[in-house]
């Protein structure tokens, strides 16, 4: 498989503490990859530098070919590369199809005065949009939700829809942080399902994830961050047999467990 996203020698230091470590990262087009890792081992600053919300201390970020280390998070996203978030950001007093349109605006190809004035360009570009984002809505199953605000919804409902924002910028990366999180076990397995059908769409699936259920049964291969240094990377089988890994990650959450 080819190339989608190159990382070498990333680094960001927050004053004296340094977040994330020389880290070299491929991303293979087509693939599932998870990055995990304990609480505060540098994971979602590592999206955070992918997605332009962060400028790296040193190293390079390539997508489809091109350096985008200091570009902004609009452009990087019009390139193609977006993101959820771990906190539910949304416009909690609009409806469900009204927060996956937002997704579109940096699409619109009608401009502002044609948008003022309705033209017949700007009317069919909000109905071109208004079609996918319905698409959209059907693929994370909340078109019986599409009028409900989305303040109304049930917590796993606000994770599909903030996916669905992130579907709406056309994207052939998504990056994915804790999608999971705060779901019950039923709401889990469907997201894990519907993760599987974004990338059977074409496009590539980057996630972070506490949820050992989810990476091992539907990632790719794992990459293992641990105070902002990858330590492992390979298939999900190697990981968990990763001596480094079980001490650094899967061992305290046995232990945890076991307590």
């Amino acid at each position: 498989m080819s190339r989608l996203l190159e990382c070498n020698g990333l680094s960001k230091n927050f004053g004296k503490l340094q977040a994330v470590a020389n880290l070299d990262l491929t991303i293979a087009k087509g693939e599932i990859r998870g990055l995990i890792g304990p609480n505060g081992a540098g994971k979602t600053t590592v999206f955070n530098l992918l997605t332009g919300y962060y400028r790296p201390t040193g190293g390079k970020i390539t997508f489809k070919g091109e350096d985008t280390t200091m570009l902004e998070p609009y452009q990087i996203a019009q390139k193609g590369l977006t993101r959820s978030f771990q906190q539910n950001f949304l416009f909690m007093q609009s409806t469900v199809l009204e927060n996956t349109l937002t997704g579109f605006h940096m699409f619109c190809r009608a401009g502002a005065v044609k948008e003022f004035l309705h033209t017949r360009g700007a009317r069919e570009f909000d109905r071109e949009c208004r079609e996918k984002a319905l698409e959209i809505i059907d693929f994370m199953g909340l078109s019986p939700m599409k009028n409900e605000l989305a303040g109304n919804l049930p917590h796993g409902h606000q994770r599909a829809l903030g996916v669905s924002i992130a579907m709406a910028c056309n994207p052939s990366l998504i990056l994915l942080d804790e999608p999971v999180t705060g779901m019950n076990p039923t709401e889990t397995e469907e997201m894990m399902t519907r993760i599987k059908n974004i990338r059977d769409r074409g496009i590539t699936v980057v996630l972070v994830e506490h949820s050992m259920q989810l990476v091992m049964n539907i990632c790719d291969r794992l990459t293992v961050l641990d105070y902002g240094q990858k330590i492992a990377e390979g298939l999900p089988e190697e990981i968990r047999r990763n001596p480094r890994v079980i001490e650094a990650y899967l061992g305290k959450e046995e232990n945890s467990a076991a307590a």
